[in-house]
């Protein structure tokens, strides 16, 4: 009878130690995906702020060039035809706008790639635990 029990023990203890390890598994598998994660959403906000850095600079310096060439073409036209080289530059501008807030929509309308590669790492995971 004392072999029975210690041989039930033993299958006890064994079976907590395979259950601690798959805990121990489960929990660095999260934490790599974690780290994963996180290392993404970093690289994303470098990105994102780089972006904005680089288009506010270019915002900038293309405006005061727009600015520069509307005067530049309003001067050279002034004792001809002024009033018309003002309407035809307000127009070429409204239109650049909307063809700019179009090409805006569309782009904000096709989703971010964010978080692709820890997705693909869970789906893999979710495969191999399924099996």
């Amino acid at each position: 009878m004392a072999g029975a029990d210690s041989a039930a023990g033993a299958r006890v203890d064994g079976l907590l130690t395979s259950l601690k390890k798959l805990v121990a598994t489960l929990v660095a598998v999260a934490e790599t995906r974690l780290q994963l994660l996180t290392g993404e959403v970093r690289a994303e906000s470098h990105r994102l702020i780089q972006l904005l850095v680089l288009g506010a600079a270019a915002a900038f310096f293309l405006a005061g060039g727009v600015l520069l060439l509307t005067l530049l073409v309003i001067v050279v036209f002034w004792d001809s035809n002024r009033l018309l080289a003002i309407g035809v530059l307000t127009v070429l501008y409204f239109a650049i706008g909307g063809g700019l807030a179009a090409a805006t929509r569309r782009s904000a309308a096709t989703g971010s790639s964010l978080f692709e590669a820890s997705l693909s790492e869970l789906r893999k995971d979710r495969d191999r635990l399924s099996v």
